[in-house]
């Protein structure tokens, strides 16, 4: 699996144009031939393409620096320089593109195959042909190509997911993504076994649909604690989020507070983006504590759902939650 990276800085410069030519033309009987000299031709300009098959921007880290062609120079007899070849950089579909000086958003590369020209290549220069008048008919001026245009830029990769599943570290989401698809991310117990976001397909009835494991959250990860600030951002994409909490946990309401006020502190809409509460690990309950747990005050828009993804209890009624607030 490639090592996945959600950032990266790159340069870009765009080809210049080539430079006109000055030229008159030589012929054996024309002793004063007028002007012929072409026009430089247009640089290469930078494009960005959005392609889903990428997953990361590691490449990125190897090859910071991309530099389109120059066009070529006019030339006598009123031959154009032929323009450059456009450079084509490819990005995994998500990439948010940003000017790394300024910080102002540039594109956003949400759709897969979308085009964005992000700097363009210089004009060619004119060549005295061009200059001729009336009563100017033998210029000897021709003009320099144009510069191609030069940023410096920054790439985050937001993942595009339909379903986020956020929860603190261990709260069994990995093994809730495990059961539901075919990605087989990395199960262990001890915090941070999750890395980095993993996707899976999940699949209901003849429906399918991406579900995204975040890396656990801890208090502060807005702030920069843990890896939660890394990765949050991901979440933003996601079209519903489900909140796991584990229902061993001491205090659940206060696990869910805590969850919900993390995304709060990133971003104002995450929260309004929480559809449902899933309590996880159910098959350690007796009937009373499951009982208690369907009792706790817990906001009553959020839909409250028990699963055990070891016995499978609550997995497929979960799935169709999950395919119902897709469609609302």
């Amino acid at each position: 699996m490639a090592h996945f990276v959600d950032e990266a800085v790159i340069h870009v410069k765009a080809g210049d144009g080539g430079n006109g030519c000055v030229s008159f033309r030589r012929e054996k009987f024309v002793p004063r031939g007028g002007p012929d000299g072409g026009n430089g031709g247009r640089g290469g300009s930078i494009i960005l393409v959005s392609d889903k098959s990428l997953t990361t921007l590691l490449d990125f880290h190897y090859r910071a620096s991309f530099k389109a062609n120059r066009g070529q120079h006019g030339q006598g007899s009123n031959k154009f320089g032929r323009g450059a070849d456009d450079l084509l950089i490819k990005l995994p579909t998500g990439t948010l593109v940003t000017d790394a000086e300024s910080g102002e958003i540039i594109v956003d590369m949400v759709e897969d195959g979308q085009e964005f020209t992000v700097a363009r290549g210089g004009r060619g220069g004119r060549g005295n042909a061009e200059f001729a008048t009336p009563t100017d008919r033998a210029p000897r001026r021709a003009d320099p190509g144009e510069l191609g245009e030069e940023k410096t830029l920054k790439l985050e990769l937001k993942l595009l997911a339909d379903i986020g599943l956020v929860g603190f570290p261990n709260a069994g989401k990995s093994t809730l993504l495990s059961v539901i698809s075919a990605a087989k991310p990395k199960i262990a117990d001890y915090p941070f076994t999750t890395l980095a976001p993993i996707l899976g397909i999940a699949k209901f009835k003849d429906r399918s649909f991406v579900v995204a494991d975040m890396p656990g959250l801890i208090e502060g990860a807005s702030h920069g604690k843990g890896l939660g600030i890394s990765f949050l951002k991901h979440i933003e994409r996601t079209k519903a989020i489900a909140v796991l909490i584990e229902s061993t946990a001491p205090d659940p309401v206060d696990s869910f507070d805590k969850l919900m006020e993390e995304m709060r502190l990133h971003s104002a809409d995450l929260p309004r983006k929480v559809r449902m509460v899933v309590f996880t690990k159910t098959d350690l309950l007796s009937p009373p504590d499951l009982k208690a747990l369907s009792k706790l005050a817990l906001p009553k828009r959020l839909k409250r759902h028990f699963i055990s993804a070891v016995t499978g209890q609550g997995i497929e009624e979960l799935l169709e939650l999950f395919w119902g607030a897709l469609k609302r």
